[in-house]
């Protein structure tokens, strides 16, 4: 009985000790100790904790919880500069050798060291939950850690990620290559996530990962999958592949001016790297990818013929890779570094130190907060010596002159930095508010220091103005000696706006580039039937397709029909006219067959429509004439009526004469017409072949006047013998029907130019009405 009371005794000891130790894991994270991120490297630890211990100590800090403090930031140094516990930390959020609900690496013993069970009996080697290998532990990624960790750090390096799961029978044949391929990765500076399905579906369905083991790549926070065969060189070439193309650009002796000559358009100094492999080395393009923002690279291949004479230029050792840095001047390379072994923390710190002009042009926010950081202590004071020019040739001659002062600048404390007038107007208005707004003729100096993000900034112009003279430089680096003694020289204070992005203008081409990568995406998706992720996109565009094709279907159908009733109606008309008995006779109103366009009579039925109504844009053009002229008239304008967007109508001036003439008193010469033997004005205005263009929505008519053209018969001399009453008759006659026939003639002509708009136009108050019918006399 006593044995069964201390039994029960010692394991409820054990089970509140166990309580207790998850309880202050619980409380304990030496990620937020530290105050360093899951993805924190080494050196950034070793960084923290040197000053975090230094912060502490109980032999300097006098604050009571400065011992609890100090212990802490040790312990969390030690777990998270340690591997295994690193790692055990991060997959089961242990901070000591014990995992949690007490299951211990090596087995979990229960009371006595002769009464356990060992875990690592069960362990199957497609089981790796209990006696895990960590190798892949410190990779685990969880969803909050891949929002808010991996898609932004994506723009910069590209990421590998592996999908597996606890009883995935085919990861134990890859875990070979995947271990090998990591190793090599890891040195270039690609993220490595792992992701554990059975503990991160969440995750895995965000990811788009249906199946074990699979692998997919994010690069600007897209994800992108793998399906080749799971050997190391399919691996970085799918790495390799994820990066955008034209980051690094191939320069030979044809190109090279060009290329470096682009630092003022582009604002970014150009790097060259000179190598003997023909292809573009992976680590170049990752460092290419990750200083896009920054810096211009180009390749040279030494191995090439047509680079021969830039290894002569800048007299380059071909026994290993050669990296220049060119500025602003071109023939002269900035900086230089040449190694055997290109390491990645080489080449970062070699491009961090040059990754910006000597005298750069402000074209964003982005850029003047870098280049301008905000004063945070008083020993990282940094000021801004800001040029404000303009682009125009005659401010050249200022801008070298800054730049040569820039380039002789040794003071880490010093940034010199110019912009545009005229495209950064509102912050220059700010700078200059007590000078003219417009452009200047002298350039403007201003030293300023930033105070806080939200713009506020102290400065000081320089008086004078700068054009590049030898007094200029003097007073400037006057100015600047003496703020390194006394910074309370700049004594004037402002808010500054966000500065205009000069950049936006080529959204257009950065949108084209961007359509291009997703539609290759999409054409390596339905080569590779991965339909899960194509299905939406696939949906979208057979419903856009479909409302298209539906859209075109019911207009053909429309226009269809409506071609095909004006048609039935005029084979109808044009059968009752063929069958009318009365064809010939003048005193019809319906006008003779066309070949070329309709020509309708101008009543008081079609009045309406063809002008008081008629559609802005639309002219009908009217012919006038009379029952013995009709024909006649009307087969002369069919040759003049080539123009189908023209309406075309005839006018009986023997009906409607009190028409014709109201509507020809407001043109200005309309009365001056030519009548013959109407010296009197005893006879009545002849109007026959009159045309008029008339403009119903704008009311507005242009007058075409008949030119007498052909011969008069009248004046030849009567035939010999004498003409009799009825001859001479017939001669008038004749001659009449002659003159008919010629008063078209410049009508051609007339059209010609009524479709140029270059005729006289004779505005109409308000159109008369057409209901009246002349009464013949």
């Amino acid at each position: 009985m006593r044995m069964m009371v201390l039994l029960l005794s010692v394991m409820m000891v054990n089970v509140l000790l166990m309580d207790a130790m998850v309880e202050s894991t619980a409380e304990f994270d030496p990620y937020k100790v530290l105050g360093v991120t899951r993805s924190a490297s080494q050196a950034e630890i070793k960084k923290v904790y040197k000053r975090l211990a230094k912060e502490w100590h109980p032999d300097k800090n006098k604050n009571p919880e400065a011992e609890d403090m100090f212990i802490k930031i040790t312990k969390s140094y030690e777990i998270l500069t340690n591997e295994e516990k690193r790692a055990s930390y991060d997959r089961y959020g242990q901070t000591d050798n014990t995992h949690p609900y007490g299951r211990g690496h090596h087995g979990f013993r229960h009371f006595h060291d002769n009464f356990y069970f060992d875990e690592s009996f069960f362990h199957f080697p497609f089981n790796n939950k209990g006696g895990r290998d960590f190798a892949d532990s410190k990779y685990t990624l969880h969803f909050n850690q891949y929002i808010s960790e991996v898609v932004p750090d994506s723009f910069k390096r590209p990421y590998l990620i592996k999908i597996t799961s606890d009883w995935c029978f085919s990861c134990i044949h890859i875990e070979p290559v995947w271990k090998e391929t990591v190793q090599e990765l890891e040195t270039l500076g690609i993220g490595i996530g792992v992701v554990d399905v059975g503990y991160e579906r969440r995750l895995a369905n965000h990811l788009g990962a249906h199946q074990t083991p699979s692998f997919l790549g994010v690069v600007n926070g897209k994800v992108a999958f793998f399906h080749y065969a799971v050997v190391k060189g399919h691996l970085m070439q799918f790495v390799e592949d994820l990066l955008p193309q034209r980051l690094v650009e191939k320069v030979t002796d044809k190109n090279n001016q060009e290329f470096l000559k682009s630092w003022h358009e582009l604002n970014k100094p150009h790097v060259l790297l000179f190598d003997q492999v023909p292809s573009v080395p992976l680590l170049y393009k990752l460092t290419a990818f990750a200083y896009k923002d920054y810096v211009q690279f180009g390749y040279v291949d030494q191995g090439l013929s047509e680079t021969a004479d830039l290894l002569r230029k800048f007299n380059i050792n071909t026994y290993a890779p050669t990296m220049l840095v060119f500025k602003e001047d071109v023939e002269k390379p900035a900086d230089i570094i040449q190694a055997k072994g290109m390491k990645k923390q080489i080449i970062d710190e070699f491009i961090s130190n040059n990754k910006f002009l000597l005298a750069p042009r402000l074209v964003n926010q982005k850029l003047f907060d870098e280049l301008c950081p905000v004063k945070q202590f008083h020993r990282r004071r940094k000021y801004c010596v800001l040029l404000i020019t303009g682009e125009e040739e005659s401010f050249a001659t200022g801008n070298e002159a800054f730049l040569s002062l820039a380039s002789a600048n040794t003071n880490d404390v010093l940034r010199f930095a110019y912009v545009y007038q005229r495209r950064q107007q509102p912050l220059c208005d700010v700078l200059l508010k007590n000078k003219d707004s417009t452009l200047p003729q002298v350039d403007q100096v201003v030293i300023l220091e930033r105070r806080n993000g939200a713009g506020k900034i102290l400065y000081k112009p320089v008086s004078g103005g700068w054009n590049g003279s030898k007094e200029d430089k003097h007073k400037l680096l006057e100015e600047l000696e003496r703020l390194q003694k006394d910074p309370s020289i700049l004594n004037n204070d402002a808010v500054l706006p966000e500065l205009n992005n000069e950049f936006t203008s080529m959204f257009l081409i950065r949108w084209i580039y961007t359509a291009y990568d997703y539609l290759a995406e999409i054409i390596d998706d339905l080569l590779h039937n991965n339909w899960r992720e194509v299905m939406p996109l696939l949906s979208l565009i057979f419903s856009a397709l479909f409302i298209l094709f539906g859209t075109v279907v019911i207009q053909a159908f429309s226009d269809s029909s409506e071609e095909k009733q004006p048609k039935t109606k005029a084979k109808e008309a044009s059968k009752a006219e063929n069958g009318s008995p009365n064809t010939s006779s003048t005193s019809s109103s319906r006008p003779p067959k066309k070949n070329f366009v309709e020509v309708t009579e101008l009543t008081d039925i079609t009045y309406t429509s063809n002008l008081v109504k008629l559609r802005p844009g639309h002219i009908n053009v009217v012919l006038v004439l009379t029952d013995p002229t009709k024909n006649i008239l009307l087969t002369l304008i069919a040759c003049c009526t080539l123009n189908f967007t023209l309406h075309f109508s005839f006018l009986n001036v023997d009906k409607h004469g009190e028409w014709m003439a109201a509507v020809l008193e407001y043109a200005q010469d309309a009365m001056q017409i030519d009548t013959d033997e109407d010296e009197a004005g005893s006879r009545k205005l002849d109007y026959t072949g009159y045309v008029l263009a008339l403009n119903g929505h704008k009311k507005y008519l242009c007058l075409f006047k008949p030119v007498y053209t052909g011969e008069d018969l009248d004046s030849k001399p009567e035939e010999e013998g004498g003409g009799s009453r009825s001859r001479k008759g017939t001669t008038r006659s004749r001659s009449t029907t002659l003159q008919i026939h010629h008063k078209l003639d410049r009508l051609g002509l007339w059209m010609e130019r009524l479709m140029e708009g270059t005729l006289p136009r004779y505005y109409v108050p308000a159109w008369p009405g057409l209901d009246k019918i002349t009464v013949n006399k």
